[in-house]
């Protein structure tokens, strides 16, 4: 019986203990077992957690907005802090426009996490000309390695693998980004990580603390100082990074030493809540906790410091810096000069504060071009700066630059250069009259005159008085057609034009003139011939004397004569 109870009393000993420990919140001291977190133990054992990798599909995290504020250098507020009775030191920094202002570093300078280097945040920093710095984010401490996801002004320098831990970036487009990543999403090209940097816990999510979240979902390997429930509950030195609801970039550092002072992730979490946090990740602390302003060490030192509690040398990894705002290579886009920080556009076109904005005028190529590097290139049947002049007469095409072919007076479409002939004439390029017996636009509308008689080609009118020379002379010299030949449809005879007629009327006038010369000719020449009979014989006429009729001429050999008696 003894033994039973015994048994209960130690359960709901560890019950109760368990409770307390999970509705740690504001206010709530450090643990006094032996599962500190002290700072970088070595040899400690801890239950291992299934930190599970996602190389694809989308993991839970939050984007928020780029900053809209105009871009300045970080303003950096020092406080002191209750916490349970406690007074906390530590400094809250917030910087507008983070794309061009907050960079993640490594150890050192560039190369550190390939090298496994580690440096002193005063040193990083100094080199970097950072005018805010802390601690980034976790490390091995045996070998310096950089651990998490690290993207470092455009390059990434570490990876994950997918590991499920708390991370914190910006997108090239300024977009920042807190929460969980799969390696798919971390490696994105359409809009890249410019900086990016992981953590242990995501402290805040969209306004609401989430820190039993983060322990139940994140992989406690990460960090090396013990159980992730003693990691969360033990007051100690803190640094986080997140934002506002304005898009501004925070960075919040706490002095502490394990156990001794400072706060846990509870209270911290409550603090930045009050500050009007809305995202934020827990970076490593403990004794990596460290400010640097202006280059200088601005920070309590916390943990390990025995030889100069000013000046210990604290060895980190990453580093996060807030500087003047400053142009890379991708801000000015190719398209500009970095000019004290500021993007400087070249040409004329080139606008934004990266460069990235093409801008050809107010009216935007007036809606009938588009906007380039050297200016409007405007569509067809459109010309001018600001592509608002249309094609006038005579030219067509991409900025009028063709030369129309239209004839007599035609319309030429200044997208196409196509031909709207005049009446009168038709053919591509409206060279062409219109034949015998047709009119209008187009040449489409019949005569409508007497006899098949032709029409003013341009008018229809049946009266040729008013027509050109041309049709003056076909009015006095061709013949209308005969009534009987009315049948005949005038399309027949539609290849024939009013010079084509002129001509065969002429050539038939000429050939009927030449035929009647030649019949006179012949008629002529006939008459002549029936003077002479054919063979020797020539009639010579009788004459009557004394009674007879005797020959007017001697007779001449050959000839014969005849002489009549009564």
């Amino acid at each position: 019986m003894a033994a039973s109870m015994g048994r209960w009393l130690l359960f709901f000993l560890a019950l109760l203990r368990s409770l307390g420990e999970a509705s740690r919140g504001l206010g709530s001291g450090a643990s006094r077992d032996d599962d500190l977190l002290l700072p970088y133990p070595h040899g400690r054992a801890r239950s291992a957690r299934d930190c599970a990798r996602a190389r694809a599909g989308h993991r839970e995290h939050e984007s928020w907005p780029p900053s809209l504020a105009a871009p300045g250098g970080p303003a950096v507020r020092t406080f002191v802090s209750h916490f349970a009775g406690r007074p906390v030191a530590g400094h809250l920094t917030r910087v507008a426009a983070p794309l061009r202002t907050f960079s993640v570093l490594e150890p050192g300078g560039p190369g550190g996490c390939a090298s496994k280097r580690r440096a002193t945040v005063e040193e990083t920093a100094g080199a970097a000309d950072c005018r805010a710095a802390q601690n980034g984010g976790f490390f091995r401490m045996e070998t310096g390695e950089c651990l998490g996801n690290v993207v470092s002004d455009g390059r990434r320098v570490s990876s994950s693998g997918g590991l499920q831990n708390a991370q914190f970036g910006i997108r090239r487009d300024g977009t920042l980004v807190t929460g969980y990543l799969s390696e798919e999403e971390v490696l994105d090209t359409e809009n890249p990580f410019v900086q990016l940097l992981s953590g242990v816990v995501w402290l805040i999510r969209n306004g609401s603390i989430y820190i039993n979240e983060s322990q139940a979902f994140e992989c406690d390997k990460t960090q090396e100082t013990g159980s992730f429930s003693k990691f969360v509950n033990v007051i100690s030195a803190r640094t986080a990074v997140g934002h506002d609801r304005q898009g501004q970039l925070v960075l919040f550092h706490v002095d502490g030493q394990t156990e001794q002072r400072g706060i846990n992730l509870w209270e911290m979490a409550e603090f930045l809540l009050k500050q009007g946090v809305v995202n934020a990740i827990n970076l490593d602390g403990g004794g990596s906790a460290t400010f640097v302003l202006n280059g200088t060490l601005a920070s309590y030192p916390s943990d390990h410091c025995q030889d100069n509690m000013w000046r210990c040398p604290r060895h980190v990894s990453t580093v996060v810096c807030l500087h003047e705002p400053r142009c890379r290579p991708a801000d000015c886009s190719g398209h500009g000069v970095c000019v004290q920080g500021t993007c400087q556009c070249t040409g004329h076109f080139w606008q934004g504060a990266a460069c990235s904005e093409l801008d050809c005028g107010p009216s935007n190529c007036s809606q009938h071009g588009l906007c380039t590097e050297t200016g409007c290139r405007c569509e067809a049947g459109w010309t001018g700066s600001n592509c608002s002049e249309a094609c006038t007469n005579g030219s067509f095409g991409e900025d009028c630059a063709r030369k129309c072919q239209c004839q007599n007076g035609a319309a030429c479409d200044p997208v196409h250069g196509t031909c709207t002939c005049p009446p009168g004439f038709f053919g591509d390029t409206c060279a062409r009259e219109c034949p015998l017996g047709w009119h209008g636009p187009g040449c489409h509308r019949p005569c409508e005159c007497e006899h098949q008689c032709p029409c003013d080609p341009r008018t229809g009118n049946c009266s040729l008085v008013q027509v050109p020379a041309l049709s003056s002379i076909l009015s006095r010299v061709k013949q209308c057609l005969p009534s009987a030949e009315a049948t005949l449809r005038a399309g027949e005879f539609s290849f024939f034009t009013r010079t084509t007629w002129l001509g065969v009327t002429l050539a038939l006038g000429f050939l009927l003139l030449v035929s009647t010369v030649a019949n006179i000719l012949l008629l002529g020449s006939r008459a002549q011939r029936n003077r002479h009979l054919h063979g020797d014989y020539v009639y010579h006429p009788l004459q009557e004397m004394n009674g007879e009729l005797l020959a007017a001429e001697k007779e001449q050999p050959g000839d014969v004569s005849t002489t009549f008696k009564d």
